[in-house]
């Protein structure tokens, strides 16, 4: 039962870190002025920072937030 605890706790240190990671990176998009190809940059860093901590999640990634920094790219960069 402890173990399980545990593991509980450091799943919900992780999820917390990547929603603070995620929500860091769209503030960016957001708030600086980044070139496009910077703005990518800023996404895959992201998308990486998630992979380290859930390896083997790259789809529920870009289910998740994949078309959070799309939205964000298309109406800050009008991309279509």
């Amino acid at each position: 039962m402890e173990i399980d605890k545990e593991a509980l706790l450091a799943e919900e240190r992780r999820i917390r870190r990547l929603r603070r990671a995620m929500d860091i990176a769209v503030a960016l998009l957001w708030q600086v002025d980044l070139t496009l190809a910077e703005a990518q940059d800023v996404v895959e860093h992201a998308k990486k920072t998630a992979l380290e901590l859930f390896p083997d999640k790259e789809e529920t990634f870009d289910l998740i937030y994949g078309s959070r920094f799309r939205r964000v790219l298309v109406e800050k960069y009008r991309l279509q």
